[in-house]
Protein backbone atom coordinates (compact mmCIF):
# COMPACT_ATOMS: atom_id res chain seq x y z
CA UNK A 1 0.00 0.00 0.00
CA UNK A 2 1.12 3.78 -0.55
CA UNK A 3 0.30 6.09 2.18
CA UNK A 4 1.01 9.68 2.67
CA UNK A 5 1.19 11.58 5.65
CA UNK A 6 0.63 15.16 5.62
CA UNK A 7 -0.05 17.37 8.63
CA UNK A 8 -0.38 21.35 9.60
CA UNK A 9 2.44 22.76 11.71
CA UNK A 10 0.10 22.96 15.09
CA UNK A 11 -0.56 19.35 14.27
CA UNK A 12 3.07 17.92 13.33
CA UNK A 13 3.71 16.43 16.61
CA UNK A 14 0.34 14.50 17.07
CA UNK A 15 0.97 12.94 14.01
CA UNK A 16 4.16 11.81 15.02
CA UNK A 17 3.01 10.56 17.94
CA UNK A 18 0.58 8.47 16.10
CA UNK A 19 2.67 7.17 13.41
CA UNK A 20 5.11 6.21 16.65
CA UNK A 21 2.11 4.45 18.12
CA UNK A 22 1.35 2.17 14.95
CA UNK A 23 5.08 2.00 13.42
CA UNK A 24 4.53 -1.67 13.26
CA UNK A 25 1.56 -1.30 10.68
CA UNK A 26 3.21 1.04 8.64
CA UNK A 27 6.30 -1.24 8.11
CA UNK A 28 6.69 -2.70 5.02
CA UNK A 29 4.21 -0.56 3.10
CA UNK A 30 5.30 2.46 0.65
CA UNK A 31 5.02 5.79 2.52
CA UNK A 32 5.27 8.89 1.56
CA UNK A 33 4.76 12.82 3.22
CA UNK A 34 4.83 16.63 2.64
CA UNK A 35 8.56 17.77 3.97
CA UNK A 36 8.59 18.52 7.37
CA UNK A 37 6.39 15.91 8.12
CA UNK A 38 8.43 13.55 6.46
CA UNK A 39 11.30 14.62 8.31
CA UNK A 40 9.52 14.26 11.80
CA UNK A 41 8.32 11.17 11.51
CA UNK A 42 11.77 9.64 10.83
CA UNK A 43 14.02 11.46 12.70
CA UNK A 44 11.39 9.81 15.37
CA UNK A 45 10.77 6.34 13.96
CA UNK A 46 12.60 3.94 12.04
CA UNK A 47 10.79 4.30 8.58
CA UNK A 48 11.94 5.85 5.71
CA UNK A 49 9.77 7.87 3.59
CA UNK A 50 9.58 9.31 -0.02
CA UNK A 51 9.28 13.18 1.18
CA UNK A 52 8.25 15.83 -1.21
CA UNK A 53 8.28 19.87 -1.19
CA UNK A 54 6.59 21.15 1.98
CA UNK A 55 2.80 21.54 1.41
CA UNK A 56 2.73 25.35 0.86
CA UNK A 57 5.62 24.72 -1.81
CA UNK A 58 3.91 22.37 -4.12
CA UNK A 59 3.81 19.39 -1.46
CA UNK A 60 0.07 18.91 -0.95
CA UNK A 61 -0.15 18.96 -5.15
CA UNK A 62 2.51 16.45 -5.75
CA UNK A 63 0.34 13.79 -3.77
CA UNK A 64 -2.58 15.12 -5.53
CA UNK A 65 -0.81 13.95 -8.58
CA UNK A 66 -0.25 10.50 -7.62
CA UNK A 67 -4.18 10.82 -6.38
CA UNK A 68 -4.73 11.77 -10.00
CA UNK A 69 -2.98 8.51 -11.20
CA UNK A 70 -4.96 6.31 -8.69
CA UNK A 71 -1.61 5.61 -7.34
CA UNK A 72 -1.98 6.36 -3.58
CA UNK A 73 -3.71 4.05 -1.12
CA UNK A 74 -4.40 6.11 1.69
CA UNK A 75 -3.92 9.30 3.00
CA UNK A 76 -4.14 10.66 6.64
CA UNK A 77 -3.91 14.14 6.70
CA UNK A 78 -3.95 16.07 9.63
CA UNK A 79 -5.75 19.59 9.56
CA UNK A 80 -5.65 22.45 11.18
CA UNK A 81 -8.79 23.74 11.05
CA UNK A 82 -8.49 26.70 13.53
CA UNK A 83 -5.43 28.56 11.50
CA UNK A 84 -6.22 29.66 7.58
CA UNK A 85 -3.67 27.95 5.39
CA UNK A 86 -2.31 30.34 2.35
CA UNK A 87 -1.91 27.01 -0.23
CA UNK A 88 -6.13 26.36 1.35
CA UNK A 89 -6.90 25.89 -2.48
CA UNK A 90 -4.68 22.85 -3.06
CA UNK A 91 -5.58 21.22 0.05
CA UNK A 92 -9.45 21.22 -1.38
CA UNK A 93 -8.39 20.41 -4.52
CA UNK A 94 -6.72 17.11 -2.58
CA UNK A 95 -9.84 16.38 -1.00
CA UNK A 96 -11.80 16.89 -4.25
CA UNK A 97 -9.35 14.01 -6.09
CA UNK A 98 -9.65 11.55 -3.18
CA UNK A 99 -13.54 11.94 -3.12
CA UNK A 100 -12.83 11.45 -7.02
CA UNK A 101 -10.76 8.24 -6.50
CA UNK A 102 -12.65 7.01 -4.20
CA UNK A 103 -8.92 7.30 -1.84
CA UNK A 104 -9.10 6.46 1.81
CA UNK A 105 -8.79 10.11 3.48
CA UNK A 106 -8.53 10.85 7.32
CA UNK A 107 -8.20 14.51 8.32
CA UNK A 108 -8.16 13.92 12.20
CA UNK A 109 -6.97 11.59 14.76
CA UNK A 110 -10.02 9.62 15.47
CA UNK A 111 -10.43 8.88 11.76
CA UNK A 112 -6.81 7.98 11.12
CA UNK A 113 -6.83 5.58 13.93
CA UNK A 114 -9.94 3.74 11.93
CA UNK A 115 -8.47 4.01 8.74
CA UNK A 116 -5.25 2.30 10.25
CA UNK A 117 -6.93 -0.33 12.01
CA UNK A 118 -8.63 -1.38 9.02
CA UNK A 119 -5.20 -1.49 7.27
CA UNK A 120 -3.25 -3.75 10.02
CA UNK A 121 -6.89 -5.96 9.24
CA UNK A 122 -5.97 -5.97 5.83
CA UNK A 123 -9.58 -4.04 4.70
CA UNK A 124 -7.79 -2.35 2.15
CA UNK A 125 -6.72 -5.59 0.09
CA UNK A 126 -9.33 -4.33 -2.84
CA UNK A 127 -6.93 -1.53 -3.66
CA UNK A 128 -4.82 -4.23 -4.68
CA UNK A 129 -7.48 -4.98 -7.41
CA UNK A 130 -7.68 -1.69 -8.23
CA UNK A 131 -4.00 -1.63 -9.40
CA UNK A 132 -3.91 -5.05 -11.21
CA UNK A 133 -6.85 -4.37 -13.35
CA UNK A 134 -5.71 -0.40 -14.09
CA UNK A 135 -7.28 -0.28 -17.68
CA UNK A 136 -3.99 -0.21 -20.30
CA UNK A 137 -5.00 3.25 -21.62
CA UNK A 138 -3.98 4.50 -17.59
CA UNK A 139 -0.89 2.31 -17.85
CA UNK A 140 1.03 4.71 -20.86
Amino acid sequence: MKIAFIAHDRKKEEMVNFVIAYEPVFEGHEMFSTGTTGLRIMENTSLKIHRFMSGPLGGDQQIGAMVAENEMDLIIFLRDPLMAQPHEPDINALLRLCDVQGIPLATNIATAEILVKALDRGDFAWRDLVHKYKPISEEL
